[in-house]
């Protein structure tokens, strides 16, 4: 259910795109936005952050982008989202005693906070790395390819990203019987 909820704005967003158009996409993601924020607060009892930001984002944005009937501003909104997450991971290396990523709950992984730091780091740098991919791709290039990268192509990225780091971190990854001892 939570990933069907995860799915759910990106999903509302290509559909209405392509059904109806940039204004069209840009209701359909800000209704999302709100189902998905309420749907995990059902589910899990808690506001989940990220979901709270894209929210606030994708309102703003998206209200400023139907008011105006300039696309321009809601193609903004991956870039700030992206730009908020590289700030908060990047400040969290001085604020506190372990990073940001180190200080959500770990059931996967245990590693040490030299390793932490890095990985923190790495991904504060591919959202900067998004961020700017995304506002050039929406400034220079069409409409329809801006689109095709926010539903698939930072999915693809975020999943080959993920999966570089595999090579550095599986010796952290905990065993489903090692949690018993």
């Amino acid at each position: 259910m939570k990933t069907l909820l995860d799915l759910l704005p990106v999903i509302a967003f290509g559909a209405a795109y392509y059904f109806g158009g940039i204004y069209a996409a840009t209701i359909a993601i800000v209704v999302a936005l709100v189902v998905t924020v309420l749907g995990f607060k059902l589910l899990d009892g808690r506001w989940h952050k990220a979901h709270l930001i894209a929210l606030a984002v994708s309102a703003v944005l998206g209200g400023v982008t139907l008011a105006l009937h300039d696309p321009a501003f809601i193609k903004l909104k991956p870039s700030i989202v992206y730009g908020i997450f590289a700030i908060a991971l990047i400040g969290s290396h001085f604020v506190g005693d372990k990073v940001l990523l180190q200080r959500l709950p770990q059931k996967m992984l245990v590693m040490p906070d030299a390793l932490w730091k890095r990985v923190n780091l790495a991904w504060a740098l591919f959202f900067v790395f998004c961020a700017v991919l995304n506002y050039v791709v929406a400034h220079q290039f069409e409409e329809a390819l801006w689109v095709k990268l926010k539903l698939f192509g930072f999915s693809a990225l975020m999943l080959v990203f993920m999966l570089a780091h595999l090579p550095f971190v599986n010796r952290y990854l905990v065993q489903p019987n090692s949690e018993a001892k």
